[in-house]
């Protein structure tokens, strides 16, 4: 077999890259979900994503007999190595057929890539910046994938493993039955919270409602997860583009913030589960794909958990279950059964031992690559 990888530099080729994984595992894998195409466009342009600025990027496409066989992304994040004095570059929208030959032909043109920039490590599959989707499926193939979130069949961490690539850490995902009630102590946590210590639950019936909580919410975000692999600052440009793509999915029941006085002391970001609608549309928002998206979304019986953060200042202090208990009863009141709490830090103790503590059971791990380029 001859695999040719050839860089992307014409429109045609960047809409077989777009639409490559659809044409994969469209017909043979229903837990695959489209991307929203129009979303994934915008990712992919300059003059669109505020990332361009501060990221270099190169995408390439493998052929087979002219044939198109398998993509994958290369990107330096300067303003991340900046930040934490490393040189690394990362791999992404990697996806090819089940054939070792391609997928050590796009991870190997794309770590020459990164040597020609200076790098000495690679770490995939990430996006741009820790708010896109990160993280390869290595457990629970058989569930649907949730928005922003890649999924990959079984066997394709075994084709980057194959290549030479190793574990650096995983995000385990929490699924918890809201049939159940949560433990009594949180109803006891939350009352004795409520309307002491100057802490106020702030709920919405209206999107518009929560216009001034979003750039205390991305300020929180940057400090609370400036810590965390892959997270690099958010500037205003990005926190822009990111609230025009996630702000008209919200539903304003799912979404908690907490104050402390004036301040911002912590949120909870949740959606109702959109993605049956979202492969009934086939990623296409028009002429009707909107529709199909918005009605998956009020039948829905899941919750897909988004971001939810605590200032430093405040953690510990019961917070979380507040929220948590706050969620917990606007689902049953819309008929939510079940949670998705999207990706947490398998070393994350804590927020894991709270997931347990309601009931979680973990249903899916996605795994984040590493290889040395030295």
């Amino acid at each position: 077999m001859t695999v040719e990888v050839k860089a992307v530099t014409k429109a045609g080729d960047l809409r077989r890259f777009i639409y490559l994984p659809e044409r994969l595992y469209e017909k043979g894998y229903p837990q695959w979900v489209h991307p929203i195409y129009a979303s994934e466009r915008d990712f992919f342009n300059p003059r669109k994503n505020p990332s361009w600025g501060y990221c270099e990027g190169r995408l390439y496409l493998a052929r087979v007999d002219r044939r198109v066989v398998g993509r994958i992304m290369g990107i330096v994040n300067h303003r991340y190595n900046n930040e934490k004095g490393v040189r690394q570059a990362r791999f992404g929208f990697f996806d090819c057929t089940r054939h070792q030959a391609v997928a050590c032909a796009l991870l190997e043109t794309c770590e020459e890539w990164a040597k020609a920039r200076g790098c000495s490590a690679i770490v995939g599959p990430m996006g741009f910046i820790d708010l896109d989707s990160e993280g390869m499926l290595v457990e629970g193939f058989e569930h649907r994938a949730t928005i922003t979130t890649w999924w990959h069949p079984s066997w394709t961490h075994k084709l980057v493993e194959e290549a030479g690539y190793s574990k650096e850490l995983d995000w385990v995902t929490y699924l918890v039955d809201f049939t159940k009630p949560l433990p009594e102590v949180y109803t006891r946590i939350a009352q004795r919270i409520i309307g002491r210590n100057g802490f106020k639950l702030v709920e919405f019936k209206r999107r518009r409602e929560f216009a001034p909580y979003v750039k205390p919410i991305f300020d929180l975000i940057n400090d609370s997860y400036s810590g965390l692999d892959g997270v690099s600052y958010l500037d205003d440009d990005q926190i822009t583009r990111i609230a025009a793509d996630y702000i008209p999915l919200l539903d304003p029941r799912f979404v908690k913030v907490i104050t402390f006085g004036d301040r911002l002391a912590g949120f909870a970001l949740g959606i109702p589960d959109m993605t049956e609608g979202i492969r009934a549309a086939r990623g296409r928002l028009f002429p009707f794909g909107i529709f199909k998206i918005m009605n998956a979304g009020r039948k829905t019986d899941q919750l897909d958990m988004l971001l939810g953060a605590i200032s430093d200042e405040f953690r510990g202090m019961g917070l979380d279950v507040l929220m948590a208990n706050a969620l917990y009863e606007s689902a049953l009141k819309a008929g939510i059964t079940m949670v998705d709490s999207h990706h947490e830090l398998e070393t994350n103790t804590r927020v894991r031992a709270e997931m347990e503590r309601v009931g979680g059971r973990i249903y899916k791990r996605h795994r984040l690559f590493r290889k040395s380029l030295d």
